[in-house]
């Protein structure tokens, strides 16, 4: 189920609400996990097993370890158990087919038969909700959170609708009050509606808007180098406002209900290097790959040399998270060079002593030709883009199949006008303006329309 639906907009969400503050406050977090259930399994209803296999294992592992702890000891095989078990199902559903495809590559060079496979579908959002659970456990094991008390408030946690499928990646230590005790204003539910209103906003007539460009543009066979730069471009804008546009309206679910999720975007195209980038640009996760897979590792502790190993594994692997392609894994290899390249000539970019605005627009250069590899559906068509784009057009290239019309044209401005010139929508949403809120109110039947004329387009982050 999409947010920006009228399924979601116009059904599941007034019965939820209504459904929601109509039980009595100890059971609201059962309501609310139940009806993440049915929104969960509105696609498939075969892959809530698998979220509940998780809940469960990470649930009793968590308390295993507690009360390991209380006895003096540590638990570790209830760990391991938890890491098998999220590891395991993310390998399976995530990998297998990427794993199979590669060996199959192999042997045909090798002139062996091929490997018979039936293709995994991948559930969504399962790349979020096992690192949630995984998190969780660790975290207990650490001692550095206590375990949840009741099963139904971590069956809450983990199904929690609004961040559900993609993200932020919220830690158990961050909720745990809220999911025991949370108030329910008038003010937080005005907050969370604007909230959400803005996210959709966003994706509806930004992000879809610019889909089409970027889609044609990737899927021509080849394009001259202004419309690799359109294209590259437009996709740069898409996947930002696509997936801002989604936290803030998973943001503002949250405070409808009484929850405050941590913020997962903070101008990430305002950044002055690639390392400042890392921290604005999909906060939770930067966060998690920092806490759980970097430190561990001996983050900056042993040198710089492992330093440098341990900024290229982590980004290796977060590529490799959000895909099963050679595309994502080379699209970490670049971001893992440029932090690799700023840590060592001290924290900041090679042009960092340019006035702020060159140094805004150079790192911004380089996140669009990062997001070429992103977008691209393998290397030979990412490099074709990139040759493209400085000067290596093919002679002649047919124009794409597309006319940079009007509504395109005011996609790209108003993105260059929120992503340069505007606040925050979490800081807008803290005390929100006048003008701000009502100029939601005159853009949202644009919106509406739009969604209801066009085809529905997915969440990016749903296929991760």
């Amino acid at each position: 189920m999409l947010f920006a639906s009228a399924t979601f907009l116009y059904f599941f969400l007034p019965a939820f609400l209504g459904a929601y503050y109509l039980t009595p406050r100890r059971f609201r977090s059962l309501t609310l996990a139940l009806a993440s259930y049915v929104f969960y399994g509105w696609w498939r209803p075969d892959f809530l097993i698998l979220m509940a296999v998780s809940t469960i294992v990470d649930y009793t592992a968590g308390g295993r370890i507690h009360l390991a702890r209380q006895r003096g000891e540590r638990g570790k095989p209830w760990l391991w158990l938890s890491l098998v078990t999220n590891l395991g199902l993310l390998a399976y559903f995530k990998y297998a087919n990427f794993g199979i495809e590669t060996l199959n590559h192999l042997l045909q060079v090798a002139e062996s038969a091929p490997i018979t496979w039936t293709r995994v579908i991948l559930p969504v959002g399962i790349s979020f909700y096992t690192f949630q659970t995984l998190s969780y456990t660790v975290d207990v094991y650490r001692g550095t959170t206590p375990p949840v008390g009741r099963f139904r408030d971590f069956m809450c946690y983990v199904a929690m609708f609004p961040q559900l499928v993609a993200g932020p990646i919220v830690r158990y230590n961050t909720v745990a009050d809220q999911l025991a005790n949370r108030t329910h204003t008038l003010g937080k539910f005005f907050q969370g509606v604007l909230a959400f209103q803005s996210g959709l906003i966003k994706k509806v007539l930004i992000a879809d808007v610019l889909s089409s460009i970027a889609d044609d543009v990737f899927s021509a066979a080849q394009v001259t180098t202004s419309e690799a730069w359109l294209g590259s471009l437009a996709y740069t804008f898409q996947i930002y406002f696509d997936f801002s546009g989604y936290s803030d309206m998973a943001i503002g679910l949250g405070l409808m209900i009484g929850f405050r999720f941590p913020v997962n975007f903070d101008s990430p195209y305002r950044s002055r290097s690639i390392t400042e980038f890392w921290r604005r640009w999909h906060i939770s996760l930067s966060s998690f790959l920092r806490d759980y897979l970097y430190l561990p590792l001996g983050g900056n502790r042993r040198g710089p040399l492992r330093t440098y190993v341990n900024l290229a594994l982590v980004m290796l692997l977060g590529g490799l998270w959000h895909g099963a392609a050679w595309t994502f894994l080379v699209w970490g290899a670049y971001q893992g060079f440029w932090l690799i390249l700023e840590r060592a000539i001290g924290k900041r970019a090679p042009y960092s002593g340019s006035p702020r605005a060159v140094q805004m627009a150079l790192t911004f250069v380089l996140a669009v030709i990062g997001w070429v590899f992103f977008r691209a559906e393998n290397l030979g068509d990412a490099g074709q883009i990139l040759a493209s784009m400085f000067g290596a057009a093919p002679a002649g290239a047919p124009a794409i199949p597309f006319l940079l019309r009007p509504i395109h044209m005011i996609a790209f401005a108003a993105g260059a006008i929120i992503v340069w010139g505007f606040p925050t929508t979490q800081r807008l949403v803290r005390e929100p303006p006048l003008w701000w809120a009502m100029s939601l109110q005159l853009l949202l039947p644009l919106a509406l329309a739009h969604m209801h004329h066009e085809q529905n387009v997915p969440f990016l982050y749903f296929q991760f």
